[in-house]
This record gives structure tokens, C-alpha cells and sequence, in this order.
């Protein structure tokens, strides 16, 4: 059922969102001259998959973890992206692909070894990632890797249509605030 409204809400949300879409774009191509970040995360069954979001950071800023990275890397357009959670609207072709859901576990990086450990002890690995969940509207982030792993199974084992959807309203109202940066 879950992925059903998965479908549904990714497809009309590309659909209804393309003009929002098509201008962060335009905007993001003046702001770092390539809109769009891809980079290669750890999906279901720890299958990589390629994740696509709008790029918060400077074009040279390197490929870690976004508590590892400075904050300075960070453009005044990409500050407002994350603020607003728009950076992460490109993520709705990953859940209409399969690749993720809306809400589970955030796909983390290949390089994240204590985290992926962490989250295969669990079982963690046996659904989809998704763009919000518990963790993030917890404030919870991948800095803590135990902590995250602990919670996406809590997640896991509650996850309810119920939960799905407030996930998701909590997200689009302005709980959590992501991923914490370095100053």
C-alpha cells in the first residue's frame, strides 16, 4: 500500500512541481552552473543507486557525509534549498524509479562504513530508503551513527499508513532540520 502511494505522490508531485522544478534549476544553473548533485548511495539490500537532489554546495566541495563538509561550501542559494527542503524535490524521480521511498531511512554513502555496519546489524537494509523519516523529523542526523541506525529500526517496526503521513506532514511543516554542517 505504501508504495502505491508512493507512486501516486512522486508522479504528481513531478508533475505539479515541474514549474517549481524547472525554475530552481535555472536558478541553481546561474548559482553553481550545475543544478543537479548525483551521487551513488546505498539503496535496498545495500544495492547502490544513484541519488539525484539539487546542489547545495560548491562544485568543488568534496564527496563526504553533509556533517563532514564546511558550511562554507555551502552557496547562499543552497542555504535557502536546505532551509526550505527544496533540495530535495529531484528525489521524487528516485521514489518513482523504485529507488527510494518517500519515507524510511536515509540513503547513506558507501564511505559511511560505521553507519552501514550499524544499519545492516539491524536490518535496516531490507527496505527502501525515503527522504524523511523518523530520524529526520527527530532531528537525528548521520553524525550519530548508532543512534540513526537504533531509530530507523524503530521506524521500521512501526511504520504504520498513519506514520507514513504524518512523516511526511511533519517534513513539509519544518520539522527537522537535516543534516548539521560544520562551521
Amino acid at each position: 500500500m505504501i508504495r502505491l502511494f508512493d507512486l501516486l505522490f512522486s508522479f504528481l508531485g513531478l508533475v505539479f512541481g515541474l514549474p517549481i522544478l524547472v525554475l530552481l534549476w535555472l536558478i541553481g544553473l546561474s548559482d553553481t552552473g550545475s543544478p543537479l548533485f548525483r551521487q551513488e548511495r546505498i539503496g535496498i539490500h545495500q544495492r547502490p543507486f544513484t541519488l539525484v537532489k539539487f546542489r547545495t554546495m560548491k562544485l568543488d566541495t568534496a564527496s563526504v557525509a553533509t556533517h563532514l563538509a564546511s558550511s562554507h561550501a555551502v552557496t547562499p542559494f543552497g542555504r535557502f534549498l536546505r532551509r526550505t527542503k527544496l533540495d530535495e524535490l529531484p528525489q521524487l524521480w528516485n521514489v518513482l524509479m523504485g529507488d527510494m521511498s518517500l519515507v524510511g531511512p536515509r540513503p547513506g554513502l558507501f564511505n559511511q562504513e560505521e553507519l552501514t555496519q550499524a544499519r545492516a546489524r539491524r536490518g535496516v537494509f531490507e527496505v527502501r530508503p525515503g527522504i524523511t523519516g523518523l530520524a529526520q523529523v527527530s532531528e537525528i542526523d548521520m553524525s550519530t551513527p548508532e543512534l540513526l541506525a537504533e531509530t530507523d529500526e524503530r521506524m521500521m517496526k512501526t511504520l504504520t499508513l498513519r506514520r507514513y503521513f504524518q512523516y511526511i506532514f511533519m517534513t513539509v511543516v519544518g520539522r527537522g532540520s537535516g543534516d548539521r554542517l560544520k562551521g
